[in-house]
């Protein structure tokens, strides 16, 4: 007995595309075939295996070849080569209302479904119960399918797909168009599958989905494997290579477009007297190379660009990191940490280095604020967005990363373990 649920073997998927489809019958015989046709390669020599009872991830950008390899999977598509073998009866959840009849009602479905699916008669019977409870739409039950929206669509299909506790389960993304509430359901029934031996194959874009139900993952790129191996590797792997992606076309559009600094046009939000201005700001790491974000857990320098109009002295920066709800994070400020400047006139830059970015990965906005003893010269209110990434998915929720800190390394005793009575 082989110890893997799906394996895989140097499988390629084409498709021949025609430039000047003939859709009727008419047009077959009147304009004759298609002479422009080209074939597109979406899976390219792909092979990996699926250990049985794990939970096992696709990822990649949109096109990379994930859907079309769960499609494999589930026997919808055949490889043009190679070969798909699987250990057992596959259940699938591709796409919404896969095998519904939108003239008949939910509970008909259920039944019309549950056939496709390879199910008999008395284990729908059995289970259809369960299946209406799970779905939760409520009298729309014996209503048309057609008039049902995506969410209570998605509900049904994915209460049929697991009703009978499937061996080796397929699904891609669509649980995502379900309410929270609902996402929440199926993710926690699709652990409980888990544990209990089912073999899971999932397309998610959800990174830290990826990491913290699979066991493996497989990162596609233009249908080709990129990599594969455990989760966390793998989702971080892809993360950096997104990251340098981004970093490359935003450096690309700069370098086209030019830097162009605010005119006096520019400075009428801000507040203060004028006698110096922010004028840019720029995200820098330790070799000096300008950033087009900022990435968690590493090294980076805020550079505040300032033009006075006259030399300043003793001249304090204050910076705030604010959420896009106007929350403020923190508010560093150069006085408390020991250092006010003296600005000459025309432009220069002040550097605030941090040894390692606590923001968790989101868009935030950076207020600057030049003051001498509550003179304000400048007061620039979240006109300067912040970007910040991450390589890979963080363990802890929230905004910032907090120190470290010491666990106890095991439960004390409370001095006091009687009734409320003693």
């Amino acid at each position: 007995m082989t110890d893997y649920a799906i394996e895989v073997d140097h499988v390629t998927k084409s498709f021949t595309m025609h430039a000047d489809r003939r859709d009727t019958v008419k047009e077959r015989f009147v304009r004759g075939r298609s002479k422009h046709k080209q074939e597109f390669l979406a899976l390219d020599d792909v092979s990996f295996k699926i250990e049985k009872g794990t939970t096992f991830g696709l990822i990649g950008h949109n096109g990379s070849g994930k859907s079309t390899m769960l499609k494999m999977l589930a026997g919808v598509y055949r490889p043009t080569s190679g070969e798909v073998t699987v250990a057992e009866k596959v259940d699938a959840l591709l796409e919404l209302g896969a095998g519904f009849h939108g003239e008949l009602t939910g509970r008909e479905n259920i039944f019309l479904n549950g056939a496709i699916l390879g199910r008999s008669q008395k284990e729908i019977e059995a289970s259809i119960d369960w299946i209406i409870d799970y779905a939760d739409i409520g009298a729309f039950i014996d209503e048309p399918v057609k008039v049902y929206s995506s969410g209570m669509t998605v509900r049904l299909g994915f209460a049929v797909a697991v009703a009978v506790r499937p061996r080796i389960l397929i699904v891609d993304e669509i649980i995502a168009v379900g309410d929270e509430e609902f996402q929440r359901k199926c993710f926690d029934y699709m652990r409980e599958l888990r544990d209990s031996g089912t073999t899971i194959a999932l397309v998610t874009h959800s990174l830290s989905l990826a990491k913290e139900m699979c066991d493996d993952v497989v990162w596609l790129e233009h249908g080709k494997v990129k990599q594969i191996g455990e989760a966390e590797p793998v989702v971080s792997a892809y993360l950096r290579s997104v990251n340098e992606k981004e970093a490359l076309k935003r450096a690309e559009r700069q370098a086209a477009e030019g830097i162009e600094y605010p005119d006096d046009d520019q400075y009428k939000l801000n507040q203060g007297n004028g006698d110096c201005r922010m004028t840019n700001v720029e995200y820098v790491d330790e070799k000096g190379n300008i950033l087009p974000f900022l990435t968690s857990d590493h090294p980076a320098t805020i550079r505040v660009h300032v033009t006075a109009k006259k030399d300043l002295y003793d001249v304090e920066l204050g910076l705030a990191f604010v959420t896009d709800g106007g929350v403020a994070i923190a508010g560093p400020n150069s006085r408390a940490a020991g250092h006010l400047y003296a600005l000459k006139q025309g432009e220069t830059f002040i550097d605030y280095r941090m040894p390692e970015v606590v923001l968790q990965p989101g868009r935030y906005w950076l207020t600057t604020c030049f003051v001498r003893d509550g003179q304000m010269f400048d007061y620039a209110d979240r006109q300067v967005e912040l970007l910040v990434h991450a390589d890979s998915i963080s363990d802890e929720p929230g905004l910032v990363t907090l120190p470290f800190g010491v666990w106890s390394s095991e439960p004390g005793i409370a001095a006091h373990q009687g009734g409320v009575n003693d």
